[in-house]
């Protein structure tokens, strides 16, 4: 078999891309909604949902799914998912905070006629909110018993019929 073919028979590889892409697709749409489409968003960080949590969150269940509990790969995704959306609401989010302060400050300095630090504003929608968060989480675990209890048999399956 090739890559292609092995990745979409497996579950665990549908469960996080398809939770990262109906994330992006969900973020995308209801920020479109809300402030209006931007281009920005189709690649930037933070907003809702948080499409780490919905990866990391449709990788872990996937893993559980077809793997177990007791598995390696459960315990490695588990503990990676704990990690990414910890960032995400702290680090992150506190760094998007702290961005929104100095993109003020650079504001005041050019209405005051002042060169600024830095040339062009920083990127304040990094992190993440509890929200946001747990809407990334509920996607990710959607997305992964859909795939892994109906999708990827159905994958299997029809290229079996092959």
């Amino acid at each position: 078999m090739n890559i292609f073919t092995d990745l979409i028979q497996n579950p665990v590889f549908l469960s996080a891309g398809g939770a990262w892409l109906v994330a992006q697709v969900s973020k995308i749409l209801y920020e479109s909604i809300r402030y209006g489409f931007r281009k920005e968003r189709l690649t930037g960080g933070g907003g809702m949902p948080s499409s780490h949590s919905a990866t990391v969150t449709g990788l872990t269940v996937g893993c559980l799914l077809s793997s177990g509990a007791k598995s390696p790969e459960f315990a490695i995704a588990l503990f990676l998912a704990m990690v990414v959306m910890y960032d995400a609401m702290g680090v992150r989010l506190e760094s998007g905070r702290q961005s929104k302060i100095l993109n003020a400050m650079r504001e005041k300095d050019l209405a005051e006629g002042r060169t600024p630090l830095y040339e062009k504003p920083l990127d304040e929608s990094m992190g993440h909110t509890l929200p946001e968060v747990i809407v990334g989480i509920l996607i990710g675990i959607g997305v992964a018993l859909l795939m892994c209890l109906w999708a990827a048999p159905l994958i299997e399956n029809a290229l079996n019929m092959m």
